[in-house]
């Protein structure tokens, strides 16, 4: 049995400017699983990179409330809701609230750098 604390994972800033939990992965432990899962946080006031994956994702609204774009489409997002991101979508997001929002990430096929491209603005 595999049981994990969200608080005893490290915190990181990820490629498109999120702070990421890495949960559960394939490359780091040996479980068989062909997905990624996270835990991603967004500050008040703050927005994502925009960024691309050659895998489809899915977030789940845990706290907070935001903005979700993708390609040429945007909705708000609150607590409850799963969000669907096709593979190859340019996709960010923004926290429009007082408070972080908080949301789980499942990649899948497993979230691999080679397969991310971040539009980092100047």
């Amino acid at each position: 049995m595999l049981i994990k604390d969200i608080n005893s994972i490290p915190e990181f800033t990820a490629g498109d400017d999120t702070i990421l939990r890495v949960i559960l992965h394939p490359d780091n432990e040996p479980l068989p699983i062909g997905y990624s899962l996270a835990h991603a946080r967004v500050k008040p006031g703050k927005v994502s990179y925009p960024h691309t994956l050659k895998s489809t994702e899915v977030y789940y609204i845990l706290e907070g409330e935001g903005q979700m774009h993708i390609d040429d489409e945007s909705s708000g997002v609150v607590p409850g809701q799963a969000v669907f991101i096709p593979a190859n979508s340019s996709q960010y997001i923004e926290n429009t609230g007082n408070e972080d929002l908080v949301f789980l990430c499942i990649v899948n096929p497993a979230w691999r750098s080679e397969d991310e491209a971040v539009s980092r603005p100047f």
